[in-house]
């Protein structure tokens, strides 16, 4: 599944098995995003999906730092 692109931010949701599965994928995004100093909003809901969106905040708009996260992201 491709990210879906909004005027100013690049969105992604993922189902996983069960809340330990999500959160476990929650984590590592969150090292990634960390080891690149960009950071997501994360949001789990309905206790197994995860929805992510990127944009680079200081610029106001989705930049090349979204779509290598976005990426990296992917191969989670």
């Amino acid at each position: 599944m491709d990210w879906n692109k909004e005027t100013e931010k690049i969105t992604k949701e993922f189902t996983f098995k069960d809340f330990k599965e999500a959160l476990a994928f929650v984590n590592k995004v969150g090292e990634l995003a960390e080891s690149m100093d960009h950071h997501p909003d994360i949001l789990i809901h309905s206790y197994k999906k995860v929805s992510i969106s990127l944009t680079s905040h200081s610029d106001g708009k989705v930049t090349d730092k979204d779509h290598q996260l976005a990426s990296k992201i992917d191969k989670v």
